[in-house]
C-alpha cells in the first residue's frame, strides 16, 4: 500500500499545518513534533480517505479500530519521553502509526496486535516503509516477557486496569503509558517503576480510545 501512495509537497504541506494545530494544543517536544511531521499520516489511511489524514481527529481502519487522533500520539508520545536505542513495547499495533513514530525516535520498537487482519496489514504497510519494528501477532495482555525487560512500555488501547503482568515487564527506572478507564472516557495514565516492587501513578487527562481486548481475533 505504502509503495503505491506518493507524499506530495500538498501532503508536506498539511503535515505541517497539522504540527501546528498540534503545538497550539500544548505538544512542546520537538522531536515529537519532527517525527509528525516526517511520517506520512496518509500511508495508514485507506487512499479513498486520504482528505482525512491530516485532520486533528481519530479515524476508523477497519476491524473496529481507530487510526488515534494525532495530538492524542503526540501527547502520549511525549509522556512516554522516548530516548534514542530504548526498548519499546507497544500494545495495540493498530494502523501502525504510532509504531511508525517511535521508531523515528529512534526507538528499538516490539510490537503486539491482536487482530490478525491489523497485523497483516501494519506489517505490511510499515515494511513497505523501511520500517523494521518486531512485529508479534498475540493478545497484548501478556506482553512479550521473553523480549523484555523493557524501557517503555505503550498501551494503545483503553484498559480498565492496567495489567500487572506488563508492569512485571517494565525495568526499574522505567515508564508505562496507558488510557484507564471505562468504555467511555480514560485517563491517560504514566506508571513509574521505582523499584522492583514500587510504582509511582499520575494521571494526564481524560482520553477515549478504543477498548482493549484480551485473548487473539483470527
Amino acid at each position: 500500500m505504502g509503495s503505491k501512495m506518493e507524499d506530495t509537497y500538498r501532503h508536506k504541506g498539511l503535515r505541517k499545518n497539522l504540527v501546528d494545530e498540534i503545538k497550539q494544543k500544548g505538544i512542546t517536544d520537538q522531536r515529537v513534533l519532527d517525527a509528525i511531521s516526517t511520517v506520512p499520516r496518509h500511508y495508514f489511511m485507506d487512499s479513498s480517505f486520504i482528505n482525512f489524514a491530516y485532520k486533528d481527529s481519530a479515524f476508523p481502519i477497519g476491524s473496529g479500530q481507530t487510526i488515534s487522533q494525532p495530538y492524542t500520539v503526540a501527547f502520549q508520545t511525549q509522556l512516554l519521553n522516548v530516548q534514542p536505542f530504548e526498548k519499546i513495547l507497544e500494545i495495540g499495533t493498530g494502523s501502525g502509526y504510532q509504531t511508525a513514530i517511535l521508531l523515528e525516535l529512534g526507538a528499538k520498537v516490539f510490537t503486539i496486535e491482536r487482530q490478525k487482519e491489523l497485523f497483516l496489514k501494519a506489517k505490511a504497510q510499515l515494511e513497505g516503509m523501511g520500517y523494521h519494528p518486531h512485529f508479534f501477532y498475540g493478545d497484548g495482555y501478556l506482553g512479550m516477557p521473553s523480549y523484555g525487560p523493557y524501557n517503555k512500555i505503550i498501551i494503545t488501547a483503553g484498559a480498565p486496569e492496567i495489567p500487572t503482568t506488563l508492569i512485571e515487564q517494565l525495568e526499574v527506572g522505567g515508564r508505562l503509558i496507558a488510557p484507564v478507564g471505562n468504555l467511555s472516557s480514560q485517563e491517560m495514565t504514566v506508571v513509574d517503576k521505582i523499584s522492583p516492587t514500587e510504582t509511582k501513578v499520575t494521571k494526564h487527562g481524560n482520553f477515549i480510545f478504543v477498548p482493549l481486548l484480551k485473548g487473539t481475533n483470527q
